[in-house]
C-alpha cells in the first residue's frame, strides 16, 4: 500500500489532496484516521490510500505506526522568504543534531529516489504545458519526519498566493499519481554540496538517467559526520553507487572528509 498524506493545517497540502481525490475518483474508506476521512483506490496493481493528519506534516513521525505502507508521499506547502513560485521534491530527515522542525536528530528517512525523479519530471512537463512559470527543483534533505519507510515530500510554494493556486495544485497532484503509476527504477546517486534548491542536480536528473535520493547541502557539510553520510547512502530505496559532488562549492576539508567516507563505501565520485 502507498500512502499519500496531507496536513489539515496546510492549505496547499489540502488543495493538492482534494485534486487527487477529485481527478482520480478516490472513494471513502470505511476506516478513519484522527477522526478524518481516509480515501482509497487502486492505481494499476497498487492500493493507494489518502489520509489527512491533524499535525503539520513535518511532525507526522507517528504515521509509520498506523499505516503499513511501502511508500509515503506527503503533499505539502513550501515556504520561503523569497516567495518565488516553486514546485519541489525532497526526502525528509535531519542531517545534523538539530531537529527543530520535526523528526529525529541525525536521522534521515529512507529516500525513494526513483519516485522523486518521476515526480520532478512530470512537474516540469506540466508546468511548461500549462505555462505557469513555476521554478521546479530538488530541495536538499531537511526537516521531519525521520521514517523507516521510503518517504518524500511533493511541495507547492512559496507563499499563500501559490498555496491557493489550484492549477499548480493540480500539477503536484497529477505528478504524484503519475509517479506511482510509472513505478520506475533508476540508478540512484547521493548529491553533495550546492544550495538548498539545487539547480545543478535538478538539471542532471532531468537530462540523464540518474535519480537523486538524499542531497546534503553546502551549508551543512561542516556539520556532517561519517555516520550521517553512511545513512544517506544506505537509507535510499535504490542501491546508491555514485555521489555527485559540487566540487568547488565546498570547503576542501569538508569535501575531503566526506569523500573519504564515500570511497570507503566503494561509492564512485563524480565532480560537477
Amino acid at each position: 500500500m502507498i500512502l499519500i498524506a496531507a496536513s489539515n493545517r496546510d492549505e496547499a497540502g489540502k488543495n493538492i489532496a482534494t485534486k487527487i481525490i477529485e481527478i482520480y475518483e478516490f472513494k471513502t474508506h470505511p476506516e478513519q484516521f484522527q477522526e478524518n476521512p481516509v480515501y482509497e483506490r487502486n492505481i494499476g496493481d497498487v492500493k493507494v490510500r489518502l489520509a489527512f493528519v491533524d499535525e503539520d506534516s513535518v511532525h507526522a513521525q507517528f504515521v509509520q505506526d498506523y499505516f503499513e505502507a511501502e511508500l509515503i508521499i506527503f503533499v505539502s506547502r513550501h515556504s520561503s522568504l523569497s516567495k518565488i513560485p516553486t514546485l519541489s521534491v525532497h526526502t525528509p530527515g535531519n542531517l545534523t543534531d538539530e531537529a527543530k522542525f520535526g523528526g529525529l536528530p541525525k536521522r534521515v528517512s529512507v529516500s525513494p529516489a526513483s519516485t522523486m525523479k518521476d515526480t520532478l519530471q512530470d512537474m516540469v512537463r506540466m508546468n511548461n504545458e500549462m505555462r505557469l512559470e513555476y521554478k521546479v527543483s530538488y530541495e536538499c534533505t531537511h526537516h521531519g519526519p525521520s521514517l523507516d519507510i521510503p518517504t518524500m515530500f511533493a511541495e507547492l510554494g512559496s507563499s499563500p498566493k501559490q498555496w491557493r493556486d489550484l492549477k499548480a495544485a493540480e500539477i503536484v497532484a497529477r505528478a504524484v499519481v503519475h509517479a506511482i503509476q510509472k513505478g520506475s527504477t533508476y540508478p540512484a546517486a547521493l548529491g553533495v554540496g550546492g544550495p538548498h534548491y539545487n539547480e545543478k542536480l535538478t538539471r542532471i536528473a532531468l537530462s540523464t538517467s540518474i535519480a537523486f535520493g538524499h542531497i546534503i547541502p553546502k551549508y551543512t557539510t561542516h556539520l556532517i559526520d561519517a555516520s550521517v553520510v553512511r545513512q544517506c547512502v544506505e537509507r535510499t530505496k535504490e542501491e546508491v553507487k555514485s555521489a555527485v559532488i559540487d566540487w568547488k562549492g565546498i570547503r576542501a576539508a569538508d569535501r575531503d572528509r566526506i569523500v573519504t567516507v564515500l570511497r570507503d563505501m566503494d561509492i564512485e565520485i563524480d565532480r560537477v
